[in-house]
C-alpha cells in the first residue's frame, strides 16, 4: 500500500518506525531478530536507511525492506539517495526495488563523501523526484521526501530551506519527513512557515529518543538540532547511568509525543536506532492516544 494512501485514508495520526542496515562488516541476519520484534509492534509503516556507499549500497536496504513488507507484512518505505548515483545506476536500484514489492520511497540527496566525487546526474532530492515522476517505468512509486524543521545546514536562511521544500513538493513528494528535533515549539513554527509557503501535503514529525549520550551528540552535530535546557539537564544527570539515562530519554520522547498529539500532528516517525525495547515502551505509552 502506498503511503500516501495510508494518509488520505486514515482517521488518526499515522505511527511509523526507521530502522537501519547493520555495518558492511555484519551480516545482514544480524538485524532479523530485532527486525521482527519491531514489526509485531505493527506501526503504519517502516522506513530503513540506504545502506553505506559503495557498490550495491542499496541491496541491504532493498532486502530489509523487503522483509518487513513481504515476510512480516507491514508496509515499508526504501530510502534512496541519489548524489553519489548516475540516473542508470537510480534505474537499476528502482527496478530492483520494483521486482521486491516495494512501492514506496523516501528521496533523498544523501550525504557528501570524503574521498569520492559526487556524480552530476542529481544534486539536490528534487531532481530525484521529478527524474522518478517523469519515467514511466517510474511514476508509479510513492514518494516521500525529508524536512528540516531547524533548516538545513547548507541553507542560507529559512526562506531559502522553505522555497527548496516546496519545490520538492511541486517535484513529487507526497508526503514528508521531520529530522528530528527536542524541542516542540520549533516543529509548530516550521509547520507554519511550510502552511504560508503553500506546502499542503503530510508532514510526520521526526522523534529520537535519548539512548547514549554520544549517538545524540552526533546526530545533532550532523543535522544541526538544538538542544533546550530541559534535555541537557536530562543528559547530564544520567550520563553515568545507562539504564536511567535511556528510561528519562523514552519519557522525553514520550512527553514530545503527547504534546505533538495533542496539537493535531500528522504522524509521529519514531528513529528507532534498531532497539525493540525503546520502540516498544513508546509505543506502548502511546498507542492509545493515535
Amino acid at each position: 500500500m502506498k503511503i500516501s494512501e495510508i494518509f488520505n485514508t486514515s482517521d488518526r495520526a499515522i505511527f511509523s518506525f526507521e530502522m537501519f542496515p547493520p555495518k558492511k562488516t555484519s551480516p545482514i541476519e544480524s538485524v532479523y531478530g530485532k527486525l521482527e520484534e519491531i514489526c509485531a509492534l505493527k506501526p503504519d509503516f517502516i522506513s530503513v536507511t540506504y545502506g553505506a556507499g559503495g557498490t550495491g549500497a542499496h541491496s541491504r536496504t532493498c532486502e530489509i525492506a523487503s522483509k518487513i513488507k513481504n515476510e512480516f507484512g507491514v508496509e515499508s518505505v526504501a530510502h534512496l539517495t541519489c548524489v553519489n548515483s548516475t540516473k542508470v545506476e537510480i534505474d537499476s536500484t528502482l527496478a530492483d526495488f520494483k521486482a521486491h514489492n516495494i512501492e514506496n520511497i523516501l528521496a533523498l540527496r544523501g550525504d557528501y563523501v570524503d574521498g569520492v566525487e559526487p556524480k552530476k546526474d542529481f544534486i539536490y532530492a528534487s531532481e530525484l523526484c521529478e527524474y522518478i515522476k517523469e519515467h514511466s517505468e517510474h511514476s508509479d512509486f510513492d514518494l516521500g521526501g525529508a524536512c528540516y524543521p531547524e533548516v538545513h545546514l547548507e541553507a542560507k536562511d529559512e526562506v531559502e530551506d522553505i522555497l527548496n521544500l516546496r519545490k520538492k513538493v511541486e517535484a513529487g513528494a507526497e508526503h514528508l519527513i521531520s529530522q528530528l528535533f527536542f524541542d516542540n515549539s520549533v516543529f509548530y513554527r516550521f509547520l507554519e512557515r511550510a502552511k504560508i509557503a503553500g506546502i499542503n501535503v503530510p508532514i510526520e514529525a521526526g522523534i529520537m529518543p535519548v539512548t547514549n549520550k554520544s549517538q545524540i551528540e552526533r546526530m545533532v552535530s550532523m543535522c544541526g538540532a538544538s538542544l533546550p535546557s530541559k534535555f541537557v539537564k536530562i543528559m547530564q544527570k544520567y550520563d553515568s547511568k545507562p539504564e536511567a539515562l535511556r528510561d528519562a530519554g523514552i519519557a522525553y520522547a514520550v512527553e514530545q509525543i503527547v504534546d505533538l498529539l495533542a496539537n493535531g500532528v500528522d504522524g509521529i516517525h519514531l528513529y528507532t536506532m534498531n532497539n525493540p525495547y525503546v520502540a516498544r515502551k513508546i509505543s506502548e505509552a502511546v498507542v492509545s492516544l493515535l
